[in-house]
């Protein structure tokens, strides 16, 4: 919790002048009974009208100032509470940015959701009502005490003596609420999780009319979060009342001992007003207890969570100096890899080379390890065993920054950002002008279907690109690539929804590329015109060379050609 509150030191002097505020709030709390027991005593007994005049005008006056320090306090709590959850929403989003593939394996996206946001709001809620409350009513409490001890120290000894019982139980309900308010959280990961599932996966949810089923699925996470909520808040709630037993006996045993103090004339009925009213308020303040404990324990519960998302230790980069000329060759030496958690090889001594260039085909049946090949080469895993050079140096010399700038990347899903097409191909590139959009665009094979709308390039896309097609949403990908003019293209499965003819024409503008081009494919037709293609298999490399020489002298490609040209076409261009 300490290093999350240390987001508030920007905004300290404001936060400091809002405690001051409520201090003379308190202040103020404090003294109006005293001054009302003057006003009974010496004015309303003695019957002397100026005294209630003059202790009612100076009553006035301190509820004017306390009024005006409590609009300001208020102010300021909110300017510091709102200012502290927006640098630290900013703090845990660049934490995140900065993960490796691997720490989000540790923290699904859904629970990355609600740390910064639902997490966030409880601790920002602490931060408010600390200005505000929090430590007003505990200081309440205390002042109320010494207060009254000034005015009567017997009938104080009869107020306080239920107070130690109190903070035994509210300590006892704090200890238990933390941990359950931990859970709370933990199941509203779970409802935000299958919300997100159901929200991505609607068409295919009413396509197969499975709406009952995730509705059933949600109810019961729905249910589990509800209960553990009742849970917590019983125990919480479970205050309020206890206390109010306590201390309106408290009250009450003042009321009988001090109307036998007043019979007996040991003391004045102002006196016993003041401590009434001490005590009513030292009620009321330890009633707020309750919910302060509430937020308290859904805070710390919120503050360890998005802890554990600040503290997870993040790859430093070396400020490495080497660097990285124009890309001429591209090599693997017995590069092994398994993810982590893993002990699973998904590449066992891959060892290959490209040149400046090469269209590099890559195929292989599914999770044969052709995604997690092309996945090093931008360094979003590091290789367990082996080496992966740029002009014969490791890629691990040079700066991720500058690797990452020279690669274009276009991964199997589609995706695309909130905004028209135009930010979307620039999403490459920022200061891409229209022209190169434009560019890019005709190089994907996308500009004249982007002509054909009302905006053009200013269309508005919605959500994830939902009203384009499978085929325009991989070209507008691969527009954002190529934008970048990079000297690697790495192309992961993103032409599968392209029809035979385009796909044809975008592999011709491939080919007038200066760079170094990397196409995973399923099908044989994508990569038949690669200079070389590499034939994966559980992880190993089991063939590569030309089209031509794979079908001649790889019996597992031959297969793969077959399943999709069929036996006829393969006699056929054996006898050409």
């Amino acid at each position: 919790m300490q290093k999350i509150l240390s987001y508030i030191k920007p905004y300290r002097v404001a936060a400091i002048i809002a405690a001051l505020l409520m201090l003379v709030e308190l202040a103020v709390e404090l003294w109006l009974p005293l001054m009302m027991a003057d006003i009974i005593d010496n004015g309303i007994v003695n019957e002397d009208l100026s005294v209630i005049t003059r202790l009612g005008i100076y009553m006035v006056v301190l509820t004017v100032v306390s009024f005006i320090a409590s609009i300001i306090n208020t102010f300021l709590a909110a300017y510091v509470s709102q200012h502290f959850a927006f640098d630290l929403r900013k703090a845990l989003f660049e934490k995140v940015q900065s993960f490796a593939f691997k720490d989000f394996n540790r923290f699904p996206t859904s629970s990355l959701i609600t740390r910064l946001t639902n997490d966030v709001n409880q601790v920002q809620l602490v931060v408010f009502m600390g200005l505000r409350i929090m430590v007003r009513a505990p200081l309440l409490v205390v002042g109320g005490i010494v207060m009254a001890f000034v005015v009567d120290v017997q009938l104080a000894l009869l107020l306080t003596a239920a107070i130690p019982l109190v903070m035994v139980f509210l300590y006892y309900v704090m200890k238990k609420g933390v941990p359950l308010f931990s859970s709370v959280q933990d199941k509203l990961d779970r409802v935000n999780g299958v919300m997100r599932e159901n929200l991505v996966g609607v068409r295919l949810i009413k396509a197969y009319l499975r709406g009952r089923h995730e509705q059933r699925r949600f109810k019961g996470v729905n249910g589990d979060l509800m209960n553990q909520t009742v849970s917590s808040l019983r125990l919480i709630e479970l205050a309020t009342p206890v206390l109010l037993v306590l201390m309106n006996i408290a009250i009450v045993a003042v009321v009988w001992f001090g109307g036998l103090k007043v019979v007996a004339g040991n003391t004045q009925v102002g006196e016993i007003s003041a401590i009434i009213t001490y005590g009513t308020r030292i009620t009321v303040a330890l009633t707020m207890f309750s919910f302060i404990l509430m937020i308290l324990s859904r805070a710390k519960a919120s503050a360890s969570r998005m802890q554990e998302v600040l503290s997870t230790p993040t790859a430093q980069e070396e400020q490495l100096e080497t660097t990285l000329n124009e890309i001429e060759t591209l090599q693997f030496h017995n590069v092994s890899f398994h993810y982590p958690g893993s002990k699973d090889n998904v590449l066992n001594q891959v060892s290959f080379s490209a040149t400046q260039g090469q269209l590099i085909g890559v195929i292989g049946m599914t999770g044969s390890g052709k995604s997690s090949l092309v996945q090093l080469i931008p360094r979003l895993y590091d290789p367990t065993e082996g080496e992966i050079t740029l002009n014969g140096r490791s890629i691990q010399e040079f700066q991720l920054e500058e690797l990452r700038n020279r690669i274009g990347m276009v991964p199997q899903e589609a995706i695309l950002f909130s905004g028209s097409i135009s930010d979307n191909i620039r999403w490459g590139k920022e200061d891409a002008s229209l022209d190169e959009i434009v560019s890019a665009a005709k190089a994907a094979q996308i500009h004249s279907f982007v002509m054909s709308l009302p905006n053009q390039y200013e269309t508005v896309l919605g959500q994830k690109g939902i009203n384009l097609s499978g085929g325009q949403k991989q070209r507008l990908s691969i527009a954002r690539a190529l934008i970048r003019l990079p000297e690697i293209l790495i192309l992961d499965d993103s032409t599968s929804a392209l029809d035979l003819n385009t796909e044809a024409a975008l592999q011709r503008e491939l080919t007038r590329l200066q760079g170094m081009v990397i196409l995973i494919a399923q099908k044989i037709s994508s990569i038949k015109d690669a200079d070389t293609i590499l034939l994966l298999e559980d992880g190993e490399l089991i063939g590569e060379g030309t089209h031509y020489e794979l079908l001649q002298n790889h019996s597992i490609y031959r297969d793969i050609f077959v399943s999709q040209y069929g036996e006829e076409a393969y006699h056929e261009l054996r006898q050409t």
